[in-house]
């Protein structure tokens, strides 16, 4: 099984704001969605899909373990309370959101629990977020690389986190690409919209294209429907080499999201 390439993130969203976004989206075409328990609106995602009519088996639905609930004795009572606000019986995917700060849960602990919401039939696939190469090497020791779907990191055309996705990919997990617009950073760089411009796209289509062409999956979040409908257009985008070589000379290691006491030692 795989990762869906193109689907609709929620981070940040809550109350009225998601349930509109994740219906609308859903109304658009959209069947991917990924929450996850610290944004506090699977309550709300739930809803939403309920609301939409949606078959549950033409969806795939994300989300992620918080770090308080890494607990062997926690980790599975956790995903079941996130199983009923979502209104489903099981997950398509189920994340680590981060690293245990401290290592306070060993990788070994939490990835075996996860493994065995899996065996129960909790969630379809596992997998992880916001890993280093360090934290896959442990979660493949404790699980194995075949039972780790995706790791899940922050990445944009100015932080494309290249030795991350090389040591995932050669072991056959898929990354998974958000903060894929830079919270919208990207779409004014002028290389960007010059490419935009000749492909009469906008900076949106051409970013998650690229993501999407180099084999990520991306979960772009919008409130606006004129957004969501427009992002949906990147999916039927090619890019030259050219224009994926001018996208690929725009890193320079500018990381957006790394909290204090939980981020890990990054590569």
């Amino acid at each position: 099984m795989s990762i869906p390439a193109f689907g609709l993130g929620t981070f940040r969203l809550q109350g009225q704001m998601v349930i509109d976004s994740v219906s609308t989206g859903l109304e658009l075409g959209y069947r991917v969605i990924d929450t996850a328990q610290i944004y506090e609106n699977e309550a709300e995602v739930g809803e939403a899909i309920a609301a939409s009519g949606v078959a549950r088996d033409e969806l795939f639905i994300t989300s992620k373990i918080w770090v308080a609930n890494f607990a062997r004795d926690r980790l599975i009572d956790s995903l079941k309370e996130s199983l009923q606000k979502l209104q489903t019986d099981y997950l398509d995917l189920t994340l680590i959101h981060w690293p245990s700060p401290e290592d306070q849960v060993s990788v070994e602990e939490f990835m075996g629990a996860l493994l065995e919401a899996k065996q129960l039939g909790l969630t379809q696939q596992i997998g992880v977020s916001n890993f280093t190469i360090d934290l896959m090497k442990q979660a493949i020791a404790a699980v194995g690389a075949g039972n780790i779907a995706t790791n899940q990191i922050e990445l944009h055309p100015y932080l494309q986190n290249r030795k991350v996705v090389e040591f995932a990919q050669s072991q056959g997990i898929q990354i998974t690409s958000y903060m894929t617009l830079a919270y919208g950073e990207v779409l004014k760089d002028p290389v960007i919209q010059q490419i935009a411009d000749r492909l009469q796209a906008t900076p949106a289509h051409v970013t998650l294209a690229w993501a999407m062409q180099l084999g990520y999956a991306v979960i772009p979040s919008s409130t606006k429907r004129a957004n969501l409908a427009s992002n949906l257009k990147a999916c039927a985008m090619t890019l030259s080499d050219a224009d994926m070589a001018l996208i690929a000379s725009l890193d320079r290691g500018q990381r957006l999201t790394s909290p204090k006491g939980i981020a890990p030692q990054w590569d």
